[in-house]
């Protein structure tokens, strides 16, 4: 116990005295702080991109509703329903019911429309719901927030809040031009953040009119009951009327969009190893010089007593406390360039908008991430400080 004591007390004095040194090396420990501040807020950055993402489309989705599809097709763009199908679907068991006794399977029509960015004026294409009053009872996240609903056979738009405040002439009264026929904005709603603000809502008979169409997308249900997934899917799977796919809400969104997110992260920690690699090479260049610099004052400390650990100790805490304030900086600057803004990413027939929040784990990160390269960079400096016989420091002096 009286050695570990001594340790930590030599180790205590070698440190303080590195850290009081630092203003006379400022140019190296400012490279590397620098650096390192780069590695975390480009990290950070693109995490939460994919976190921003996830959450966004994570938001949309529960586990008591399902989505059903013509067999085959990976998404609502490729599939079609005739109207015998959907109240086929809409009369299977394993749907929860409304107040009024309706069942809640709400028959979907998608489209797209062109739309042009605020921020740049770059066009952007945007998906267009068409949905019945069921689609409110299966979301009950979606909240009215400014108007109200689109009217049965008008040229109607309920506007995502997040699309509204991504993309031009999505605005309340505002028109937008589809198929030649201006369609107004009647409503704008909140859905909790999630995927839905990208879209905008219509009334189906009348989107499947403007486009001359006869036949939905999808029917998005209301489940009885979280374990009425399996009574629903057999019904409906083993009818001779029917050739449908069913899938949870969860399984459908996380097949559209989750490789996106797992790329973002893969780019994330790619970009981040190539900047940390160059980081690590100036903390060890930076550290080097720092030893140097330090020559005489390690020479002595060591001629009187201190121990190689104590060094060892000295540099490495030195090297992690250059790189907390690099974290610091780096994850400040994603703080202040991301949180509150959002982004749009393509994906399917139209983007999602996605609001950013640079989470506390990410921060966490970022930090576990420069302090491995502060370690990893000051080792060998520190090994080949603590490696130096006393008797060469000193005839170096």
């Amino acid at each position: 116990m009286v050695i570990a004591m001594q340790d930590l007390q030599q180790i205590s004095t070698v440190t303080a005295l590195s850290i009081r040194s630092l203003p006379q090396r400022l140019g190296s420990s400012t490279i590397i702080v620098v650096s390192i501040a780069g590695v975390v807020a480009v990290l950070i950055g693109v995490l939460t991109l994919a976190d921003s993402l996830l959450r966004t489309i994570g938001g949309a989705t529960q586990p008591d509703r399902a989505i059903v599809l013509i067999k085959g097709a990976r998404a609502e763009g490729g599939s079609n329903l005739q109207r015998t199908e959907v109240s086929t679907i809409q009369a299977a068991p394993g749907i929860g019911k409304n107040a009024a006794g309706h069942a809640i399977a709400s028959p979907e029509v998608i489209a797209v429309v062109a739309v042009r960015e605020k921020k740049d004026n770059a066009r952007a294409e945007v998906v267009v719901r068409g949905v019945t009053a069921l689609a409110f009872d299966l979301r009950p996240e979606i909240k009215v927030i400014a108007g109200r609903l689109p009217q049965t056979g008008l040229h109607e738009l309920l506007v995502g809040q997040a699309a509204a405040n991504q993309y031009k002439s999505l605005d309340l009264g505002n028109q937008v031009t589809m198929r030649g026929v201006k369609w107004t904005v009647v409503g704008l709603f909140a859905a909790e953040g999630n995927l839905r603000e990208s879209e905008l809502f219509a009334d189906a008979e009348t989107l499947m009119s403007a486009y001359q169409r006869t036949t939905f997308q999808s029917v998005a249900i209301k489940l009885a009951t979280a374990d009425s997934f399996t009574t629903l899917k057999d019904a409906l799977t083993t009818d001779p009327s029917l050739s449908v796919d069913v899938v949870t809400e969860t399984q459908y969104y996380s097949q559209q969009y989750e490789f996106l997110g797992k790329i973002l992260q893969t780019i994330a920690y790619i970009v981040g190893g190539i900047m940390a690699v160059g980081a690590m090479s100036g903390a060890i260049n930076c550290m080097y010089s720092a030893i140097s610099a330090r020559g005489i004052e390690i020479a002595t400390l060591r001629a009187i007593g201190f121990s190689a650990f104590s060094v060892v100790a000295s540099v490495l805490a030195e090297a992690l406390l250059l790189a907390l304030i690099g974290a610091a900086i780096g994850a400040a600057i994603a703080w202040l360039l991301l949180s509150g803004n959002s982004f749009s990413t393509q994906v399917g027939m139209g983007p999602v908008v996605s609001q950013l929040q640079v989470a506390p784990s990410l921060i966490v990160v970022g930090v576990a991430w420069a302090c491995t390269i502060g370690f990893l960079g000051g080792l060998v400096p520190a090994l080949r400080a603590a490696r130096i016989p006393v008797a060469t420091a000193l005839r170096e002096i």
